[in-house]
């Protein structure tokens, strides 16, 4: 029995145990994070710039060594500000980025005393283990956050990846949209629900969307253990009144394989990622509530560029050029992907990366 047979075995055992329907966040939880099943928990490889690799996907850290090192200098200023010496990443990947960033923080000279990632996958720990053999002891992995948390913080792509919950209007109610066994496979059913969206007007009839406590609670616990530091987190999404426009009627629920996208994450369960776009707001919302300051918002283009990456493409071969290009340009990750900055309210300081374009106000 191969792996994708043992888990959707174990998601039809689970709706089975619920009674038949499974909210969507408890099956995207599974699909990606299932040990040793899910799509994050195999052994399949995900991140790589071509499907000739194996992979499914490219992020900014594989694209181009000069996405961490522009990065980087953002995170010596909030070392500098803060007087941290950790740096923490969350869901590290297959090591890239963690590699630009100590390299790039060591030629800095910031004085990183330790790189800690938070990491689900046993698997790509131990990738990440191997790509970061170099630092030894500098680098270690948690289980979980400890209660108090002094360090500046880096999530790449990690918001997109925390499963969301589902909501269908018919034009009367909201209900939300869940999982049930069909046959062998699966299929969507719909269930009456007190859920809203925090923005309802002009919806239209048919429009499905998504609502994100998981991502909102990740970042009130981190709110509530970072005592000293900041956090940064970059991702594509939008806005709430962009999020929620009338106009994105279908949502944003996305999955990848083999560098294809598709919107059917109930297919080929296990053996492709599955994602949602990032409603910024609510993210904003949910540090603030929980006590921290929003330091900024603002386009990817716009904060790397503030971070010096066209400086660094001075130095840098054709091929560089190019590939980083795509770090910057509005129709590619330039713009859909953005970055919010935190701060405890007692170590609040003018971060660089928001110093042109931000965008806070549109939050």
């Amino acid at each position: 029995m191969n792996g994708a047979v043992k888990l959707a075995d174990k998601i039809h055992a689970e709706i089975a145990a619920a009674g038949g329907w499974l909210g969507f966040d408890r099956f995207m939880s599974m699909a990606l994070y299932e040990p040793g099943l899910g799509y994050y928990a195999g052994g399949r490889r995900k991140f790589g710039q071509m499907p000739s690799e194996g992979s499914d996907f490219v992020t900014a850290p594989e694209m181009s060594p000069l996405f961490g090192r522009a990065l980087a200098r953002q995170l010596a200023q909030a070392m500098d500000a803060s007087g941290c010496r950790d740096v923490i990443e969350f869901g590290a990947g297959s090591g890239a980025l963690a590699a630009q960033l100590i390299a790039e923080l060591d030629a800095l000279g910031a004085g990183l005393a330790r790189y800690a990632i938070v990491e689900l996958s046993a698997e790509l720990r131990e990738r990440q283990r191997e790509r970061l053999s170099h630092w030894g002891g500098r680098v270690d992995w948690l289980d979980a956050l400890p209660a108090e948390l002094e360090a500046v913080v880096i999530g790449n792509e990690v918001l997109d990846a925390m499963p969301v919950q589902l909501l269908a209007f018919d034009g009367q109610v909201w209900r939300e949209r869940g999982v049930v066994s069909a046959g062998e496979g699966f299929a969507f059913e719909d269930r009456a629900s007190m859920l809203r969206p925090p923005l309802e007007a002009g919806m239209v009839p048919g429009t499905v969307t998504e609502i994100h406590p998981q991502g909102e609670a990740f970042i009130a616990t981190l709110a509530r253990t970072l005592k000293r530091g900041a956090a940064f987190f970059i991702d594509y999404g939008f806005p709430e009144t962009e999020y929620y426009h009338p106009q994105r009627h279908g949502g944003t629920l996305m999955c990848h394989q083999g560098h294809l996208a598709d919107a059917d994450p109930l297919v080929a369960v296990g053996d492709k990622d599955i994602t949602a776009h990032v409603n910024f707001t609510g993210i904003a919302l949910a540090g603030q509530d929980a006590g921290l300051v929003v330091l900024g918002y603002t386009s990817q283009a716009n904060f790397l560029l503030n971070c010096g990456i066209a400086d660094l493409l001075h130095g840098a071969s054709l091929g560089e050029r190019a590939m980083a290009h795509r770090l910057l340009a509005e129709h590619e990750m330039g713009e859909l992907f953005k970055v919010i900055g935190f701060a405890p309210l007692s170590g609040t300081f003018d971060a660089l990366g928001f110093s042109r374009g931000d965008r806070s106000h549109k939050l």
